[in-house]
């Protein structure tokens, strides 16, 4: 879609009236980044309207403003928006009063959704950390640029969260409120963190281009081979990636085949339902460049409905096109705890999609079951090719 700021709202309502639509894919319809839809809807007299029977003095509007036109205005909108000073970590420390909230974060191929509190947000080497809970995360804030406390109006009434994009209006990241949640201690947030700027419309900029893989040749094969053979520590992985000059699926494909094994993409869905038949405790990362959120602990609803796989359980949901996928792979790194075992899914690009682990801690040594699931795998595979 073409055109002013003030069209959006509009053709977004059009959209609405046709039948359910998600943000990201209303966006997509219109020809716009995510981050561009919401942030036409940025209106703060009919953002306050949302909390019409808490108290908005602190927000400094006027307040015969407020009674006379913001319940109208929220009343036309399907979705208001309110813009948050760029203070990412901040609002992350402020989030653990709020209570019971939903974590989402997503890249193109999956959706990851965790139920739980933002505890005891940390920063360590310039990366957030939530982890003190059933929320797991490290937010990479160098890569976020706009963020928005969001109000959905839905038949159930106002649904509310803070959302936030890259430079390019790209989602990040997303948190939204339960019906168990302090609504209150999200308005106080809110307070908080209210940007004076308040101008709809969002300049968005273009990513740098990925870089362009290696030619096979020009990679040094045995030096790769012996710094793999040497890691201590799964996290070391990236820096060996970057010394070596290499993409994660080249290295994949580099790899000895002691270590790595390329199986099937449907593999993907065997790992899910074995894991969930057998009780095995997993963990699944899901990110993209700007945050990365881990599920841990057994999973037990999985289903298939193509072309999504599905996870639907009490405290995570897990939506996966498993036509998305070009590659999975299952890849072993020696650590001080032994071999830790991963399975890992990519798409056309070479973007990760999604990694899962047996889930484990730093000193403890990989489940055996996990390990056998992967096992089982690798000689389904071996047998097929004889």
């Amino acid at each position: 879609m073409q055109g002013p700021v003030q069209t959006i709202p509009q053709a977004f309502s059009n959209l609405k009236r046709q039948g359910f639509i998600r943000q990201r894919d209303a966006a997509e319809r219109l020809q716009l980044s995510e981050g561009e839809l919401i942030a036409a809807h940025v209106n703060k007299p009919a953002f306050l309207g949302a909390f019409a029977c808490a108290d908005t003095s602190d927000l400094d509007l006027e307040s015969d403003q407020l009674k006379s036109g913001s319940d109208k205005v929220l009343m036309a909108r399907e979705l208001v928006a309110l813009r948050l000073r760029p203070e990412w970590h901040e609002i992350f420390s402020a989030l653990e009063p709020v209570g019971e909230v939903m974590a989402l974060t997503r890249n193109a191929s999956c959706v990851h959704e965790k139920i739980g509190v933002y505890q005891s947000a940390i920063v360590t080497d310039q990366v957030g950390v939530v982890a003190a809970g059933n929320i797991d995360l490290r937010a990479f804030y160098k890569k976020w640029v706009h963020g928005f406390a969001v109000c959905e109006i839905t038949p159930q009434g106002p649904r509310h969260s803070l959302q936030y994009f890259d430079a390019a209006g790209v989602s990040v990241h997303k948190t939204y409120l339960r019906q168990n949640s302090n609504l209150q201690a999200y308005q106080d947030l809110v307070t908080n963190f209210v940007n004076e700027s308040q101008q709809p419309g969002l300049y968005t900029e273009s990513l740098a281009p990925r870089h362009s893989e290696r030619a096979d040749d020009q990679i040094d094969v045995h030096a790769l081979h012996q710094a793999w053979g040497k890691l201590r520590d799964t996290h070391d992985f990236f820096s060996l990636l970057k010394t070596h000059g290499v993409t994660r699926v080249q290295a994949l494909r580099l790899a000895q085949p002691k270590y790595v094994q390329q199986v099937h993409c449907a593999d993907i869905l065997r790992v899910f339902t074995t894991a969930a038949a057998r009780e095995i405790s997993i963990m699944v990362f899901v990110g993209n460049h700007g945050m990365l959120q881990i599920h841990s602990g057994p999973i037990q609803n999985v289903s298939h409905s193509k072309p999504w796989l599905n996870v639907l359980d009490t405290s995570f949901n897990l939506h996966l096109r498993m036509d998305h996928i070009d590659t999975a792979w299952i890849v072993k790194k020696p650590t001080i705890d032994g071999l830790v075992t991963s399975f890992e899914i990519f798409d056309h690009q070479g973007d990760a999609i999604a990694m899962l682990f047996g889930s484990r801690k730093p000193g403890q040594p990989e489940l055996s079951s996990w390990r056998g699931l992967l096992d089982d795998i690798q000689e389904t595979q071996h047998a097929c090719a004889a």
